[in-house]
């Protein structure tokens, strides 16, 4: 099976349209991607995003880890069950959310720490740890866990 298959490609660039092969769902390139960051794509129903062709959504394994949760998500069997979904789901890895967190995250040599925005709850990401959240959530593209330095930072 491929997982990309170019179907028009401009010569005076590098230009192309093409389909992704997602899990037998197909998504054709470009793409637009809602925004589900916690499980629901505002102001649309699943229903409502099958109706308009969409083939791929956006979430956020931060957002997701902390609200509804691993355990319901697990309880489901994933993202797309719980939210009555059958197409394609993208995540990212919640790096950007934690480092939007000032004052309440700290990099160290495994990963990240952090407080929760929501409870004041604390906790750890490591890459290995958000991918296992990305595979409970049912992801079929996974971001690794970002670092994202300050713009003025002289660290990267």
């Amino acid at each position: 099976m491929t997982f990309f298959k170019a179907l028009h490609t401009n010569s005076g660039s590098f230009a192309r349209t093409g389909e992704l092969n997602l899990n037998n769902v197909i998504v054709p390139t470009p793409s637009f991607m809602p925004v589900g960051t916690v499980g629901s794509v505002k102001t649309l129903s699943s229903d409502d995003i099958d109706e308009l062709g969409l083939k791929l959504i956006i979430a956020n394994t931060y957002h997701l880890y902390l609200r509804p949760g691993i355990e319901v998500l697990q309880k489901f069997g994933g993202l797309k069950n719980f939210m009555s979904y059958k197409n394609a789901i993208l995540t990212d890895s919640g790096g950007f959310q934690i480092f939007s967190l000032a004052g309440l995250f700290k990099f160290n040599e495994n990963g990240v720490s952090f407080q929760s925005h929501i409870d004041g709850s604390r906790h750890s990401f490591t890459p290995e740890k958000v991918i296992d959240i990305q595979r409970v959530i049912g992801s079929d593209i996974m971001m690794v866990l970002d670092d994202c330095p300050p713009g003025d930072s002289e660290n990267f």
